[in-house]
């Protein structure tokens, strides 16, 4: 049984729902939103969700499902109409994630999770939904992976702080951020903004999934994965409470740019630098993260080239 595409579907109609979300959010920032689930599901949602990953390409997951094989073979309508069934009838479950070993150089490996191209339409559906609702708390000198931003966004942030006079740059790495956040405080941080136990049942599902490697299944207590669609969000959303402390009480400290996990403070003064680096150790300790002392560095920019992302 297929799913037909929808007459009336259009990239535009997911666009408005983006559109609508936000202007909630950004109009109500304490407002909970509980009815979010059923548009998770909409078949113009599931399509464009799946569109979206398909235009990414990438491997197949755990059950060697490819694109290629949804398209050529299984269809594309068969599978957008069963994962609609899966997600109303309340029987959709993530698979683990197929974990694959990325080299960074000097003989180290980045962890990447590689979530199944199923799941990858769901996350993508509902990080569709629930994105804007969270980008209308987002600051601005916020970068990474958000709509309509980039790298070199955040060092034209950079290079403009700097030309107005600033003599001291603390360059921050958190030590393996993406494997150590913390699931428990992630979802309360969600839970501020959406109250659908639906979609936080979904969302913590992901981060409990699990992943494979060399045919062995590890189960997941911390992190949320690099690969997944949804991560780069959920990642967002973690450290936006760092992004919002600053805002509120330590802006006259230095001004903070941060692209993802990597970020940087500008500051005008040595002192300022070092009371910089109290507030991250601080905030980072409330977030059971960890600086890489080994990374990280307080440098003069009048002697080093500016850090780049």
């Amino acid at each position: 049984m297929n799913a037909v595409k929808p007459a009336n579907y259009t990239k535009a109609k997911a666009q408005q729902l983006y559109k609508t979300l936000y202007s909630a959010a950004k109009e109500n920032p304490k407002r909970r939103f509980h009815a979010l689930y059923d548009k998770v599901h909409r078949p113009d949602i599931l399509w464009e969700a799946w569109r979206r990953v398909k235009a990414n390409g990438g491997s197949g997951g755990v059950d060697g499902v490819t694109i290629d094989h949804i398209v050529k073979e299984y269809g594309e309508g068969r599978f957008i109409f069963e994962i609609g069934c899966d997600l109303v009838n309340g029987e959709y479950h993530p698979m683990p994630a197929r974990r694959k070993e990325i080299p960074k150089g000097e003989g180290k490996f980045r962890p990447l999770g590689i979530p199944a191209i199923r799941d990858r339409v769901v996350q993508m559906a509902t990080k569709m939904v629930i994105e804007p609702i969270f980008e209308a708390d987002f600051q601005d000198f916020s970068y990474g992976f958000r709509p309509g931003r980039s790298q070199h966004q955040a060092l034209r942030h950079i290079r403009r702080a700097v030309k107005k006079g600033i003599y001291w740059v603390v360059d921050i790495d958190i030590q393996g951020y993406f494997d150590n956040i913390c699931h428990d405080k992630l979802m309360k941080l969600i839970e501020q903004r959406i109250s659908d136990r639906r979609i936080l049942k979904l969302i913590r599902k992901w981060l409990k999934a699990g992943f494979v490697k060399d045919d062995q299944f590890y189960e997941t207590e911390l992190g949320s994965p690099q690969g997944g669609v949804i991560s780069p969000l959920l990642s967002n959303i973690y450290l936006n409470y760092l992004d919002s402390i600053w805002q509120k009480k330590f802006a006259e400290v230095g001004t903070l740019v941060r692209y993802a996990d990597d970020l940087v403070i500008l500051c005008k003064t040595k002192e300022q630098a070092l009371k910089a680096i109290d507030v991250l150790k601080a905030v980072f300790g409330k977030l059971e993260l960890q600086m890489n002392a080994s990374k990280s560095k307080r440098i003069n920019p009048a002697y080093l080239d500016i850090p780049s992302f």
